[in-house]
């Protein structure tokens, strides 16, 4: 399935830098698993400019934006924001995958075992069924 380049605003390159260079120890412990193609081969991108937001985490081949949510999360401002995001970028045909920075710390088997469920699913949809031809 051909995906279509998704425009960002150019002002949020620098931050989404800054942010790459003073991750979270959650986004540091998640990265050592999806780096270098060690998720099943599929390359994802740390902090990377989407529409007007920065995703955590990005794979161009699955569509598919991981966030990670901290503490601040929890506060009723930065989740209204993070409904907003997420509705804006499922509406451009992305899934958001949400974990708590707790899990990702503590249950990191977990979130590696849900990512892989999400990428057979993925898999499973995308590959085209064979030819029933002479059946």
């Amino acid at each position: 399935m051909k995906r279509k380049i998704i425009p960002y605003d150019p002002k949020l390159k620098e931050l989404a830098r800054q942010l790459r260079n003073n991750s979270t120890r959650s986004e540091i412990r998640l990265w050592q698993f999806l780096k270098g193609k060690q998720m099943m081969g599929y390359d994802f991108h740390r902090q990377k400019p989407l529409l007007h937001y920065i995703a955590d985490f990005y794979c161009y081949e699955l569509g598919l934006v991981i966030e990670l949510d901290g503490y601040t999360h929890q506060f009723e401002e930065t989740d209204q924001k993070d409904r907003v995001k997420q509705r804006e970028l499922e509406a451009i045909g992305l899934t958001v995958l949400r974990f708590d920075d707790l899990e990702v710390m503590q249950d990191i088997n977990n979130v590696l075992r849900s990512l892989e469920n999400y990428i057979l699913e993925y898999q499973e949809k995308h590959t085209p069924n064979p030819s029933q031809e002479g059946n």
